[in-house]
């Protein structure tokens, strides 16, 4: 890729190959840098963290050495399986935690119910017991022909 001067004016620039291309992509670097977080009903599931390098060994070394990520767990990088392990644990305690809190609101307002249901029938039984009582008494002091006012 070269332009010559020819009489004040400037040649115009020769097509490149797929070989020159490559070249100053390697000599040069490409650096792609991405950040992806994904979430599920407000719980962290899935965050990862991406940088791809495509340069020659040269000069991804030039590049790693002035960015200092030569060595990465000197900068707080976390293995893999640790980062699954935790997003994992934590994804369990969220679940295991609503699935307990719904079951147990369950479970309160059925002995709720429960229990209003046996209040309603033990008054429901005492109540026909004191009318038993109550008229019980009506017909003995009735039957002697006494006043009980």
């Amino acid at each position: 890729m070269s332009s010559t001067s020819s009489g004040g004016y400037l040649d115009r620039p020769h097509s490149s190959s797929l070989a020159d291309v490559l070249n100053v992509i390697l000599d040069k670097g490409l650096v792609i840098d991405a950040y992806v977080g994904v979430s599920l009903l407000g719980v962290q599931l899935l965050t990862i963290d991406a940088r791809i390098v495509v340069a020659s060994v040269d000069t991804y070394l030039r590049f790693a050495e002035a960015t200092n990520r030569l060595d990465l767990a000197k900068h707080g990088g976390k293995p893999l399986t640790e980062v699954f392990q935790k997003g994992f644990e934590k994804t369990v305690e969220d679940v295991a935690y609503k699935v307990t809190r719904d079951k147990a609101e369950d479970a309160i307002e059925t002995v709720e119910q429960k229990v209003e249901d046996v209040v309603t029938t033990v008054a429901g039984k005492v109540e026909s017991a004191v009318t038993n009582v109550v008229d019980a008494a009506e017909k003995i002091v009735g039957g002697n022909g006494e006043n009980v006012d």
